[in-house]
């Protein structure tokens, strides 16, 4: 899986590998996305990467497999969603 994002300071899109690559700050004007918890925010967009892909490795394995059985989206990606609508929260606003 590879997760993007967008700058809340400059509206220009990253990877996640961008922002791990240059410790936690945006790829573009080097400023910290999270100065006081940089090791924390770059450890942590790793696991969503990782765990991300592993997820979906999982999902399409079970579905290769043909169980008789579906699986409600909600229950997979409900929480995501959640996660994902915080971070769009408090978005910095220029000019």
């Amino acid at each position: 899986m590879r997760i993007t994002g967008t700058c809340k300071r400059d509206g220009r899109d990253f990877t996640v590998e961008q922002v791990v690559a240059s410790g936690g700050g945006c790829p573009w004007d080097g400023e910290p996305f999270q100065a006081d918890y940089a090791v924390t925010l770059v450890n942590a967009l790793r696991e969503a990467e990782l765990f991300g892909t592993k997820l979906e490795q999982a999902l399409v394995q079970i579905a290769d497999i043909r169980p008789e059985f579906t699986l409600h989206a909600g229950s997979v990606v409900g929480g995501l969603k959640a996660a994902l609508d915080r971070l769009e929260q408090n978005l910095v606003t220029q000019g």
